[in-house]
């Protein structure tokens, strides 16, 4: 799954005038896999490319324990948990950014072959959903449109700016699903990834800066958004 990782995080804005920034919550969203690739560029977590392996990518993901494991996904959550903690003092907050952390790792279980563990063992698990184009698709753009007008439904601000994020998601999941397939794995492979991921964090950033919640009263009574 790609842009369909952003979903909970739109759904996170959506929900509640106490969550995190968009921009938080774009980094939430990925932050496993923003690890994944800062580890696989040092050689701790790795990669190759398969040719049809699955239907849809290449991508042979062997050895991933420290993200992508259950355990290991649930320990990045704990620390977005406690670094807003620290930074916001305000639990809701933090706890729905750690939520979305922790739905990479359900989103991923739909769509992956069995590569996925629960704390880096043997068994592994993977709902396979990259062997079936069309339901893969439909399930991606759909929670994602799902998300994207559930948050337009429940922020308040310009319409354009959003709008311009969800061109550009489209535009990166049109390049991952119909551009050139990756032919090995490596820095060029794994910038790219690390690149794309920037990108939508710093759209979503300022997209955050032009909305806010429909129950958010901070600005007429004075108090700054959160």
């Amino acid at each position: 799954m790609f842009i369909g990782h952003w979903a909970p995080a739109f759904a996170a804005a959506a929900v509640s005038k106490n969550a995190p920034k968009l921009g938080t919550l774009f980094i939430a969203a990925q932050l496993v896999d923003w690890g994944f690739f800062l580890f696989a560029i040092i050689g701790v977590e790795k990669m190759r490319i398969e040719p049809g392996i699955t239907a849809m990518n290449p991508l042979d993901l062997y050895h991933m324990p420290y993200t992508h494991s259950l355990v290991g996904t649930l320990g990045w959550a704990l620390l977005m948990l406690v670094v807003l903690l620290l930074m916001r003092r305000q639990f809701v907050t933090a706890s729905l950014a750690a939520l979305v952390v922790v739905s990479h790792w359900l989103t991923d279980l739909l769509v992956h072959r069995p590569d996925l563990t629960i704390a880096g063992g043997e068994a592994r698990y993977g709902f396979g959903l990259w062997n079936y184009p069309a339901a893969a698709i439909a399930l991606e753009l759909g929670i994602t449109l799902a998300a994207f007008l559930w948050y337009i439904s429940r922020t308040k601000g310009p319409v354009m700016p959003p709008w311009m994020l969800l061109g550009f998601l489209l535009l990166i999941q049109a390049i991952n699903w119909f551009g050139p397939q990756p032919t090995e794995a490596g820095l060029p492979l794994y910038g790219m990834a690390l690149l794309s991921f920037g990108l939508a964090a710093w759209i979503a950033k300022w997209v955050g800066t032009t909305r806010r919640h429909v129950d958010d009263r901070g600005l007429a009574g004075g108090g700054p958004r959160r």
